[in-house]
């Protein structure tokens, strides 16, 4: 069993910056694809970004030039950096973990693990 944890989410201005932080627990966390998701009031949960056990990475169009998704297997952690925010990208944040890892998988279902959630807000 993987433990996902999130943290870094907050309340930022239109225009700010901020960096997500997912530390996993195991030795297998270099094995995984890993993604991050946002949940809207009222909406669908969205893949925003991921990258796979390679390096191969992928980007909502809603997100592409402003945010990175990038991971340091020796901490098994992923970041989201997200840049020039919009009051549009106010979401609850999820990172997912997939143990196939090989590619980049779309779907919230094709994530084996999850983690419990953090709350992005921009103001405008």
């Amino acid at each position: 069993q993987v433990q996902l944890v999130e943290s870094g989410g907050g309340l930022v201005q239109a225009g700010g910056s901020l960096r997500l932080s997912c530390a996993a627990s195991g030795r297998t966390f270099s094995t995984y694809g890993m993604g991050w998701f946002r949940q809207a009031p009222g909406k669908e949960r969205d893949l925003v970004a991921a990258i796979t056990r390679s390096g191969r990475i992928y980007y909502s169009d809603s997100v592409k030039g402003r945010f990175t998704i990038s991971r340091d297997n020796a901490k098994n952690t992923v970041y989201l950096q997200m840049n020039v925010l919009k009051p549009e990208d106010t979401a609850v944040y999820y990172c997912a973990a997939d143990r196939r890892g090989m590619v980049i998988t779309a779907a919230s279902s094709g994530y084996d693990y999850w983690g419990q959630g953090t709350q992005v807000t921009v103001s405008s």
